[in-house]
């Protein structure tokens, strides 16, 4: 270190424990230093032989001086794309209190609701929104993308075929859907054995052999259909029938579920949330009810908690994928929360009427700008539109519009050589259409004057007819009408992040999960015009700066796993799953082996797995675990043996789900070689190994990245996330391509993703985080993960059974507790040890995986020694209060743990009918007495929710008529 060095690295930020700490946890786990703990932990066979090689690492102001950099070589134009990505107005209360809030930004999956009532709602308000604007029954809590929930769409309707339609397996899909959908439809239907027919929708023939359809609303090129004759041909052949929806235009046009749609998807984007070069924005999916055991992802609905009040929930939770598995019809594990609750916040600051407003401005514009263009004598072709006209020229006219328009840094649409499309949105101004105005007078004969502008102007009406306009009323739930004034917006948004617990809060141990720290440096250049601002479909001229940004991400993926190539497409760590399987479906049929179909899993993998493989085309075949929880080396040479004709992969994670770096991984990889088949391993938990080992080195072929996990991009309650994949050099030409940005290779899979990468903007987050960290910090981060882990064994174990450990009874960056004894000894289960944590102030560790009543933990590096001992306080605490029951002391049934969690108002009530103080159940620690978090409601009633499905805004007349609070 020289003289003049920063002093403040970011290393040390983010490491919880002080180098004095580190002492003292290695001296409680009876190892003298950190690189013991690493021998004695991770096999020597796959250790690393030389450390990462990285740039050197950036302190947290370098860092913002160089993405600034990189930032100024992305060029804002104006933008009239338009092709499902649109410049929106982020209202400042929202980005201020929401996205850039940590109190929203770093929560988990609200799979514990009794401390997520608050982004429960908030989501409960978009369902709401989608339901009321679509004019469908239900609607799920968010989907990727649109282009995904296209294909969700396909794949929901295709599993709910008619008896008398089982053979039917042909997709009809609408030419004017946009062209990202298509692609990934095609991605999507291929291994399904789902023909995908695009035609012409106004002079289709349809056939007993088409099982769906699907429309485009208003159409890509801007011109709105009426589809309900089709639909009702459709009817007469019991077609499902599928609208993808711009959701701004249905506060005008009639509503697909007035005309009879099946299913309506589309994405919320144009709701507040930045086109971000393609994501992360949150996609809809509303349908009937008649599917809402089919519909896939989330959805959040009403249920009641333990003392008869309404709570949320996630609702039909058995349709999760690690329960359903290979039989589950989708993957999708995720959802959208943050930009979903962005979306959901903007229809409750602008309400019905600031919404029509915008949805009105918009279109009289288009109408203003229609009539001059026709007034020019130009060609404008749609006669019934929302936002989008397309112009027909002459090649010279369009070359000549085009160099005027890039000189005036506007990007318009240029379909083809004589075609031009322009969308107009709630950022553009009076003064913006007269630019567009000027520029097309130079391709005009015509003449015209201000004073004939200014006639079109005041005499411009909502321009579209009787029979296509809403008249239906939506957003009429209170929610949507009682938050006008930004004093109002901030308490109610205030309101509902203090019902939930997060990374603000107390550590979050959730094992497979890696809740670490999500830096304000890291995030903080996403909010930037230079990033937020850009359209996927921008020419790359304009992009050098994200281009910049995703060669130097790449290249350290690249160096971080050991292998050759990286498609940042993927946007969800399941979508990596399935892209990495997609792509080794795509080598093996490049070597002409179109048989090898059969994937081989272990039992301990996760859900998400399973239901990849099925979705690529595969068969799933489960391989078991020893009693250590490692793969069973036998059943797996036998199995490989079995299907050595068929082998196509097997799904790995390293470290295994069950927390422990297998010794035999290397054989592991090496028996399904020989067989012929690829390795492909799940990086949920790569956090383990980073500087350390790496996927290459194990033996894999190819593995997604949990960049949400991993490289600290925030959870956000549920999402966004980004699960970019890693694949040696012999897989790199079929990473996926995109239909509009020209990637990838000819021989490439289609696009996985609307966007060609993904959820661009947040790339920024995980680049970030390795620019800062080094690969020295990197490397600590991993070991101190292991080093936390262990540590909490070593506090624990005494209290708590741990399940598995490796040879040298060392545990890897998560571990596992048994509590199955307490069910049979007091009858307290896994449930009520989760549940009373709360009362600690904690949210649960992982509760019953990957083996049902277990407690999976994972402490991350970022949590300091003092966060480490509080928590251990708390579960030994807790051990405490279920001995009292073994003893006796306590009753078996009214106990603190079966009560749990413990509110504000039980805790007042004048009504206490617990045999233990109030002080015992809501400040079980001193810590609680000086910081409580208190949960919003008592335990929720699953079974309830699921037996009374509701995913939308109850009316208020129901909580003015709900009984009297009693405990």
């Amino acid at each position: 270190m020289n003289n003049f060095e920063f002093y403040d690295r970011f290393l040390d930020r983010h490491i919880g424990p002080s180098n004095q700490d580190i002492k003292e946890m290695l001296k409680t786990i009876k190892v003298s230093s950190l690189d013991e703990l690493i021998d004695q932990t991770i096999p020597n066979s796959i250790r690393l032989k030389s450390p990462l090689e990285l740039e050197p690492p950036l302190t947290e102001f370098e860092l913002i001086s160089h993405l600034k950099e990189i930032a100024k070589k992305n060029k804002v134009y104006k933008t009239y794309i338009g092709m499902g990505y649109y410049p929106t107005i982020t209202p400042s209360v929202i980005k201020r209190n929401i996205l850039e809030n940590p109190g929203w930004y770093t929560q988990y999956t609200p799979y514990q609701p009794e401390i997520s009532q608050g982004r429960l709602e908030a989501l409960l308000n978009f369902q709401t929104m989608i339901i009321d604007l679509t004019a469908m029954q239900i609607a799920n809590a968010s989907l990727l993308d649109e282009g995904t929930a296209a294909a969700e769409a396909m794949s929901m309707l295709y599993s709910s075929r008619k008896s008398n339609k089982k053979n039917s397996n042909v997709f009809f899909v609408s030419e004017d859907v946009f062209p990202q959908t298509i692609d990934v439809l095609l991605t999507r239907a291929e291994p399904l054995g789902i023909k995908i027919q695009i035609g012409n929708h106004k002079n289709i023939q349809l056939t007993d052999e088409m099982f769906g359809i699907l429309v485009q609303y208003p159409a890509k090129d801007g011109q709105i259909y009426d589809y309900r004759d089709l639909f009702k041909q459709a009817d007469q052949l019991n077609i499902f029938k599928a609208v993808a929806a711009d959701i701004l235009s249905l506060a005008l046009l009639i509503p697909p579920g007035e005309f009879g749609a099946d299913v309506v998807v589309g994405s919320t984007q144009r709701f507040g949330v930045p086109m971000g070069y393609g994501g992360p924005h949150a996609a809809y999916f509303a349908t009937k009810e008649e599917f809402k055991r089919q519909i896939p992802g989330r959805i959040i609905g009403v249920s009641i908690d333990s003392h008869g009040r309404h709570a949320l929930r996630m609702a039909l939770q058995t349709r999760e994928q690690h329960i359903k598995r290979e039989h589950a019809t989708s993957n999708i594990c995720t959802a959208q929360v943050l930009l979903a609750i962005m979306a959901g916040m903007y229809a409750v600051y602008h309400g019905p009427k600031g919404i029509k407003a915008i949805a009105e401005r918009i279109h009289k514009l288009t109408v203003m700008l229609d009539k001059t263009l026709q007034l020019l004598g130009l060609n404008q072709v749609n006669k019934i539109y929302f936002d989008t006209l397309k112009i027909k020229l002459h090649n010279e006219d369009l070359q000549k519009i085009k160099e005027i328009s890039l000189s005036k840094e506007i990007n318009l649409n240029y379909v083809d050589e004589t075609t031009i499309t322009l969308s107009l949105d709630e950022t553009k101004t009076y003064e913006d259409v007269l630019e567009l105005i000027e520029i097309f007078k130079s391709v005009s004969k015509i003449t015209i004057s201000e004073k004939d502008i200014d006639e079109i102007a005041s005499s411009v009406r909502v321009n579209i007819p009787e029979e296509l306009k809403r008249t239906s009323k939506y957003l009429t739930h209170p929610v949507f009408n009682s938050f006008y004034s930004e004093t109002e917006m901030m308490r109610y948004i205030k309101s509902l992040e203090q019902k939930d617990l997060s990374l603000t809060t107390s550590m979050t141990p959730l094992g497979s999960c890696t809740m670490k720290l999500n830096a304000a440096a890291e995030l903080i250049a996403i909010s930037w015009p230079e990033f937020s601002d850009i359209h996927p479909f921008a020419p790359l001229d304009q992009t050098e700066g994200y281009q910049i940004l995703f060669s130097k991400l790449k290249d350290q993926l690249t160096k971080i796993t050991g292998f050759s190539a990286v498609s940042l497409q993927p946007n969800s760590g399941a979508q990596g799953e399935f892209t990495g399987l997609m792509v080794i479906r795509a080598y093996h049929r490049s070597r002409g082996d179109v048989n090898r179909n059969v994937v081989l899993i272990p039992s301990s993998a996760h859900g998400t797995n399973p239901a990849s493989a099925v979705m690529a085309g595969n068969k799933v075949v489960v391989v078991k675990c020893d009693e250590d929880g490692n793969i069973d080396l036998s059943d797996l040479l036998q199995k490989a043996e079995q299907y050595k004709d068929s082998l196509s992969a097997l799904m790995v994670t390293y470290p295994s789900t069950h927390g422990v770096f297998e010794e035999n991984i290397v054989e592991i990889c090496e028996i399904v070689h020989r067989y012929g088949g690829l390795v492909y391993m799940d990086g949920a938990n790569l956090n383990a190994q980073v500087g350390l080992t790496n996927p290459k080195t194990i033996g894999a072929d190819v593995c997604h990245l949990n960049l949400h996990k991993t490289f600290a991009i925030p959870h956000g309650g549920g999402g966004p996330g980004a699960g970019p994949i890693a694949a040696a050099e012999y897989l790199s030409q079929f990473l996926p391509g995109h239909s509009i940005v020209k990637i990838g290779s000819d021989k490439s899979i289609h696009a996985v993703s609307s966007a060609p990468w993904g959820s661009a903007s947040i790339l920024i987050i995980s680049y970030a985080y390795i620019k800062m960290m080094g690969a020295d910090g990197l490397t600590l981060a991993s070991k101190i993960a292991i080093l936390n882990a262990n540590y909490l064994k070593a506090k624990l174990e005494n209290y708590y059974n741990v399940l598995y450990t490796g040879k040298n009874g060392f545990v890897a960056h998560e571990l596992i507790f048994d509590v199955r004894k307490f069910k049979q000894t007091t009858g307290v289960d896994v449930e009520d040890i989760a549940k009373r944590l709360m009362d600690y102030g904690y949210h649960a560790p992982t509760v019953s995986f990957p083996v049902p009543g277990t407690l999976m933990v994972e402490p991350t590096e970022s949590e300091s020694l003092t966060e480490l001992n509080k928590f251990c306080d708390a579960l030994i605490s807790i051990r405490n209060e279920i001995e009292e029951i073994e003893n006796g002391v306590a009753d078996k049934v009214n106990n603190v743990l079966k009560n749990a969690p413990h509110t504000a108002l039980e805790i007042v009530s004048e009504d206490w009918k617990h045999p233990y103080s109030r002080e015992k159940a809501a400040f079980p620690s001193a810590y609680t007495k000086q910081n409580k978090f208190w949960p919003a409601v008592g335990r929720v009633n699953n079974a309830y929710g699921d037996r009374n499905l509701v995913c939308s805004c109850l009316p208020v007349s129901v909580y003015e008529t709900e009984k009297e609070y009693s405990a």
